[in-house]
């Protein structure tokens, strides 16, 4: 199933930014004598009810979503990363107040304080990658911290520390290896969520405004004519299934490898 879900994630990432060249049809031409036409082979995603082209609008959103996705999980990954480094190696004071405030992030929903937050700005493509990014590291943040804890706690590492080894060194040398699976996982499993973020505020059109584009948006401007084009909802709902799918199986698949090793080390 890793396989699968690779490649097939792999496929729909270089579609999304590849076809385009090769199917040059406007995603922003309007055509009043093909409103919500059916798939097929002139237009292969069918029409919406502007009559453009659901094939072009689905890979112009799929750039949207994709990089805010990728680039929203990258930004709060390494944020998350160190923060939950800085909070399990000097422990201590440092390591209260950062929990205190991880505590204090978690106990709003994270999708609620999405809505608060875009609810007072005009929504593009980088202020969604910057909310976020504001809402999602604390879930990274608590389980390197965790794993940080647990390293720092290993006798070698006292003894580096107790020699005068720069901190940055530690954390590099011995620290980025241990916790490298896990921010891949995280990173992983980030990504979907960030995808799913941005759909859902869309959706509820409070995400990427028009003529701009997202899966998210696109789906939302299908809900209305749902019972008689199906497929103008159906295709962006797909992508964002096949993606947030295939990349829960790389996270799952992973996370196996990180505990068979785990299981070979005890």
């Amino acid at each position: 199933m890793f396989r699968f879900a690779s490649a097939l994630l792999l496929f729909v990432i270089l579609a999304m930014f590849l076809l385009p060249f090769f199917y040059t049809v406007s995603p922003y031409e309007l055509n009043p004598s093909k409103i919500l036409q059916s798939p097929s082979f002139t237009h292969l995603f069918g029409t919406d009810r502007l009559g453009r082209d659901m094939l072009a609008r689905i890979l112009e959103g799929g750039q949207t979503s994709l990089i805010i996705g990728f680039l929203a999980a990258s930004i709060y990954s390494i944020v998350g990363l160190f923060i939950g480094i800085t909070a399990g190696y000097f422990k201590g004071n440092t390591d209260r107040t950062i929990t205190i405030i991880i505590d204090l992030f978690l106990t709003f929903p994270t999708f609620f304080l999405l809505l608060a937050l875009v609810s007072y700005i005009q929504a593009s493509a980088i202020i969604l990658i910057i909310v976020i990014s504001i809402t999602g590291w604390m879930g990274m943040s608590r389980m390197i911290r965790s794993e940080s804890f647990a390293i720092g706690n290993k006798p070698f590492i006292k003894i580096l520390r107790l020699a005068n080894v720069p901190t940055y060194k530690i954390i590099f040398k011995y620290f980025a290896p241990i916790l490298a699976p896990i921010f891949l996982i995280s990173f992983t499993f980030g990504v979907g969520g960030s995808i799913l973020a941005e759909s859902g505020l869309s959706f509820l059109g409070l995400g990427i405004n028009p003529p701009d584009m997202s899966w998210g948006s696109l789906l939302s401007d299908g809900k209305a004519v749902i019972d008689i084009a199906w497929w103008v909802s159906f295709f962006p709902g797909l992508m964002i299934f096949i993606i947030t799918f295939c990349l829960i199986q790389i996270s799952d698949y992973l996370q196996s490898l990180t505990n068979k090793k785990e299981i070979i080390k005890n």
